[in-house]
């Protein structure tokens, strides 16, 4: 093999990959003119067109697919014997990014990041907070940490937090003032306060559960908003019902400030995961899912 070869086809399965010359360059630390450069020298080198063109786009060509199948493996295998290097610097060392969602920022990283970056001083962590479900692949993340029901299959998830419950609520001055539902149908009487979700630009559904029987319900009121600070104010005002997660209110409810209605069409769900690609981690990785990981309420 000519010296060389083996970073040129890293080169083009990277681009085949992603599709993209300026996302693959990101990954390998490149220019995209000098990524283009390093594919068409292989191109020219074995006669072959490997990639397809536009201004737009760029795709492999059936002898690219061809040839990506063929290395890919042995690129990955290559990969997973380098990072195995890791194992014997010592330290955990490098840069992690991970994307996840305001509720997780507060009550997973919050509590638990600081400490993980004083004892591993050598790591650097990124975080991006965003509603939207991210291909944590295609945006170049090492991680994510949504919800367990949401997160692929394809993924290994580990728990970060407990299970967790979304219940419907409104205060005791809003119930003075309506009757409360005792099926989520009634709710279509109701004045409720509903979130948008940033990143769909959907509402986020009202859903319920009991005896088997899933039910989705298009709640409407007077507000709407993205901004989960907001729509809680509004709840704790009077001003709707909201259906907000448990943990959140439990003070509120506690101490009758707020009041749960439906309790028994609210089950729990899987709470918090953090999810990587199925690769071997490296350590700096694999110290942040230690710190991360659900031990129970000693975690909290």
């Amino acid at each position: 093999m000519r010296r060389g070869t083996l970073d040129d086809l890293a080169a083009f399965a990277a681009v085949a990959r992603h599709r993209s010359f300026t996302r693959a360059a990101a990954e390998m630390g490149l220019s995209a003119s000098a990524l283009s450069h390093t594919v068409r020298a292989l191109e020219v080198r074995y006669g072959v067109r490997l990639l397809a063109r536009t201004t737009r786009s760029v795709a492999p060509t059936p002898a690219g697919e061809r040839l990506l199948r063929s290395v890919a493996p042995a690129l990955d295998e290559v990969a997973r014997g380098l990072d195995a290097l890791a194992d014997w610097r010592g330290e955990p060392s490098g840069s992690l990014r991970l994307t996840t969602f305001p509720y997780a920022a507060r009550t997973i990283l919050e509590p638990r990041l600081p400490r993980f970056l004083i004892n591993h001083p050598a790591v650097s962590v990124e975080v991006i907070v965003d509603d939207r479900l991210t291909d944590i692949v295609a945006a170049g993340f090492d991680a994510g940490i949504r919800f367990g029901e949401t997160v692929e299959r394809d993924m290994v998830a580990v728990r970060v937090g407990p299970d967790l419950r979304t219940v419907v609520v409104g205060t005791p001055d809003y119930f003075a003032r309506h009757p409360q539902p005792d099926t989520p149908a009634d709710l279509e009487a109701h004045c409720c306060v509903n979130y948008r979700l940033v990143g769909g630009g959907g509402l986020l559904p009202w859903e319920f559960a009991r005896d088997g029987r899933e039910v989705r319900v298009r709640a409407s009121g007077q507000l709407i908003a993205n901004d989960g600070n907001l729509a809680a104010a509004a709840v704790r005002a009077g001003a709707g019902l909201g259906y907000m997660l448990e943990d959140e209110v439990a003070d509120d409810i506690a101490a009758g400030r707020l009041v749960q209605v439906l309790n028994f069409w609210c089950p729990p769900f899987p709470g918090c995961h953090l999810y990587y690609p199925d690769r071997q981690v490296t350590p700096a990785m694999r110290s942040l899912i230690d710190a991360l990981r659900w031990q129970g309420e000693a975690s909290r």
